[in-house]
């Protein structure tokens, strides 16, 4: 990445993501021991990391098995005994009795293991639109973080929230995390803005700690703000910001 030393405060985020070459990561590891704003910075970069990566892996759900072992066994029925008749009966009566209680056995089981594909076959393609969705996200924050024009800024929200902004001119897109963000409460949202010289527009909502790409054009924005919302947003601010940072240069 051939920062400049003198860039060595603005190096947190590409440390965390493992982009740095060897001397550089040697050279601010070396920095670590006497800054601790930069300790702190990369450890928020590397739990945010952490937790995008985890939003990626998708186990499977501890019920499939069982709910296909409690199909398959309540749909494995035997024939009823039938004492036998005084004399033998028609050779065709008896496949008749036989073929009814094994033709509805197999038909109960077909509609049941059928279900349970279906929901097997739809709930795989959902974990795996969501494992592509957490991936493209990964992948968007991790550019914005690791571009060798990243610029932070840090500050700290009325609600105690602390956050960080870093955005890439070159990119045009900028990513916003917040720590220690109270749970908004029933109903409500936090929401971030986008101040365009006074006019405040939508740029995402979050609801917890964690890191978001701030949806617009931060070219010509001059800060972020942050309010508390009801849930699902609003086309402009209802309430007194808690946030409003200088977005960085």
């Amino acid at each position: 990445m051939n920062h400049h030393a003198t860039d060595a405060h603005t190096l947190a985020a590409a440390y965390a993501l493992g982009a740095l070459d060897d001397d550089e990561r040697k050279d601010f590891d070396a920095h670590l021991q006497t800054c601790e704003a930069c300790r702190q910075e990369a450890a928020e970069f590397a739990a945010t990391t952490a937790r995008l990566a985890a939003a990626v892996a998708q186990a499977p759900p501890a019920a499939a098995k069982a709910q296909v072992m409690a199909a398959i066994d309540g749909v494995r029925q035997l024939p009823p005994r039938i004492p036998a008749p005084a004399s033998a009966p028609a050779f065709g009566g008896v496949l008749r009795r036989r073929a009814l209680p094994l033709a509805l056995a197999a038909s109960v089981a077909a509609a049941v293991l059928g279900g349970v594909a279906v929901w097997q076959t739809q709930h795989a393609q959902d974990l795996e639109q969501q494992a592509g969705q957490a991936q493209q996200r990964l992948d968007e924050v991790s550019a914005v973080l690791a571009a060798p024009d990243a610029r932070t800024v840090h500050g700290k929200a009325a609600n105690g929230a602390l956050t960080t902004v870093v955005a890439s001119e070159r990119q045009n897109r900028a990513v916003f995390t917040a720590a220690n963000l109270p749970a908004p409460g029933a109903g409500k949202t936090y929401q971030l803005w986008l101040d365009h010289d006074g006019t405040m527009r939508p740029a995402g909502l979050i609801d917890h700690d964690g890191t978001v790409i701030l949806a617009g054009n931060p070219a010509d924005a001059g800060a972020v703000g942050l309010t508390l919302e009801p849930a699902g947003g609003s086309p402009q601010p209802t309430t007194t910001p808690l946030l409003l940072m200088a977005l960085p240069t």
